[in-house]
């Protein structure tokens, strides 16, 4: 019981983190490469690469190589309720609205 109460407490302290959040919000809605996810949260290429790693490293987030570009998604397989939580993240919309315009700055 003590070993799952601290993987408990570690998935906790990774969440605590803002940005780490809110790439996995990001996330919740499309698979994004890091540069997208540095422009929709205004960040450096390093900070976001960082975070990626923490995420990558706890399984939270997979990725996949697609031509020169890694993109990453949501892999909560081992945490479904974190999907429920996921959801109840603030700024919903404005995730899709900066989702959509990235989209259309992307297409020809």
């Amino acid at each position: 019981m003590s070993d799952r109460l601290g993987e408990m407490a570690e998935l906790l302290k990774l969440l605590g983190d803002r940005t780490r959040l809110a790439i996995l919000g990001l996330l919740q809605e499309k698979d994004l490469c890091v540069t997208d996810i540095v422009a929709l949260l205004g960040t450096s290429q390093p900070n976001a690469s960082q975070h990626l790693r923490k995420l990558r490293s706890a399984g939270l987030i997979s990725e996949v190589k697609r031509g020169q570009w890694v993109f990453y998604s949501l892999n909560l397989d081992d945490f479904p309720n974190l999907r429920i939580f996921l959801s109840q993240l603030p700024g919903r919309k404005e995730r899709l609205k900066s989702l959509a315009n990235l989209l259309d700055r992307d297409q020809p």
